[in-house]
């Protein structure tokens, strides 16, 4: 099964097992044999990459686990958080198309339900001067798999109380990750920004956040275009790269 799209899993590799399909993807760069929306696939990921040096687990043939190949190179350095913004739109349209609605993605890149996680994204950008030349989409899904080693993951399956045609599910994601990839190129920035925001967890609401070793109430009023999260607090505006502050859930 091909997903209906001009370019996004056209080329599609699929690997019963790898240690990371952002490593797969990386390699086939290497090698020139990638075109743009190249996608890997795999049901077993051993070595799965996340934000922050993370590790990413997920059981075997349960979730979505893949990577794409994008060549952004109409995006400057400065706006690259765009593309983190579109790819996190297209998959909340893809968990809202199937049933839920409350989806959120916390910042920068993990996908919320209510208090627990849905999945993740890790985007691993390659620079040409002063533009983006390559990027590696790495997206991991929880749709299947009920149970979890942390009481904080939760799955599509969990939440809706019925199982996913995964095949189906993935073609789906692709989709709409070439729907909203195609808006960020015809240069709808800010519409992206605007529909992000509105999906963003804890947006606008007061609640705790720690930096480094201090748990300090705030709010949060946005993202700027380096990506950085704006909280205000203590009626001070300021802002916040990806590991000076964590939410406390």
């Amino acid at each position: 099964m091909l997903p209906t799209t001009l370019f996004v899993g056209q080329q599609l590799l699929f690997i019963p097992a790898c240690a990371s399909t952002n490593s797969e993807a990386q390699q086939l760069l290497i090698k020139n044999e990638a075109t743009e929306g190249c996608t890997v696939i795999t049901h077993r990921q051993t070595q799965g990459r996340g934000q922050r040096g993370n590790t990413w687990e997920a059981a075997p043939g349960q979730n979505i686990t893949l990577s794409v190949i994008l060549s952004p190179s109409f995006l400057p350095v400065r706006q690259q958080f765009y593309l983190n913004m579109a790819v996190s739109l297209a998959v909340l349209d893809l968990l809202r198309e199937q049933g839920l609605q409350q989806a959120r993605v916390k910042w920068p890149n993990d996908l919320f339900f209510e208090d627990k996680k849905l999945g993740g994204i890790l985007i691993e950008n390659s620079i040409n001067s002063h533009s983006l030349q390559h990027s590696i989409i790495g997206i991991g899904l929880n749709v299947n798999q009920l149970q979890f080693a942390y009481p904080t993951a939760t799955s599509m399956a969990n939440v809706c109380g019925r199982t996913f045609d995964l095949e189906k599910v993935t073609m789906r994601l692709l989709e709409h990750l070439e729907k909203r990839y195609l808006q960020l190129r015809g240069g709808h920035t800010a519409r992206l920004k605007y529909e992000y925001l509105q999906v963003l967890y804890r947006y606008q609401e007061v609640h705790p956040f720690k930096i480094g070793q201090q748990q300090v109430q705030g709010q949060i009023l946005g993202v700027d275009e380096d990506g950085r999260l704006a909280v205000e607090i203590e009626r001070e505006l300021r802002y916040f790269s990806f590991k000076e502050i964590s939410h406390v859930i």
